[in-house]
């Protein structure tokens, strides 16, 4: 088994994402804020070298549904094909969870989105696409909290907003069977960047 990693940022109250996410705004109202810290014109070296790790190569991604886009239900004639433009960022295979059967979109630089039916799924094929390289779940909450809930993450690297969101999605809602080790810790005035290490068992 590959080595399995989450990274995520998460607001001061708990969510990835603010309430009533829409095209308009992907991370739901005030999500963008949170983010200061990978987008500021002059970033501060620890985010530097945070935003470094998050966009380091890796074997393959997993994702939900809502991370890739904001259609809902059947896809029908619409070609949505992920937020990031011609060329997104992950230039490895990434497994998008949907209950909706698509075929696989392939883009600029190496990135191949698969539409798989659920978490197990999109885990096995994830780790043989992988090939022994880390396989990381890029979000959003709920499919986080799946990899968490089933004990196959190793690692998490956690940005802490220094932001209140009021209401979102929260990667760690109903989790009653979780521990971790932090092993890295570095902080900007726009976010602290945690390390943890997953205890198993």
């Amino acid at each position: 088994m590959p080595l399995i990693t989450a990274h995520f940022t998460m607001s001061l109250d708990g969510f990835m994402a603010g309430p009533d996410q829409t095209q308009e705004h992907p991370l739901g109202i005030g999500g963008e804020d949170l983010h200061r810290w990978m987008f500021d014109e002059v970033k501060h070296p620890a985010d530097q070298a945070a935003a470094e790790h998050i966009l380091a190569a890796r074997g393959a991604y997993i994702m939900g549904r809502n991370m890739f886009g904001p259609v809902r239900g059947g896809w029908g004639a619409e070609d949505w094909r992920g937020w990031w433009g011609d060329e997104p960022p992950y230039h490895a295979p990434v497994f998008v969870l949907t209950h909706h059967p698509r075929e696989p979109v392939a883009m600029a630089g190496g990135t191949t989105f698969h539409f798989v039916g659920g978490f197990e799924e999109a885990l096995a094929r994830a780790t043989e696409a992988a090939d022994g390289e880390t396989v990381t779940i890029a979000g959003g909450a709920s499919t986080v909290r799946q990899g968490l809930e089933a004990g196959v993450v190793d690692e998490v690297m956690v940005s802490h907003s220094p932001v209140v969101l009021g209401g979102g999605e929260a990667p760690f809602r109903g989790l009653t069977d979780f521990g971790a080790e932090v092993t890295d810790v570095t902080s900007s005035p726009f976010a602290t960047h945690v390390f943890y290490r997953v205890a198993k068992g």
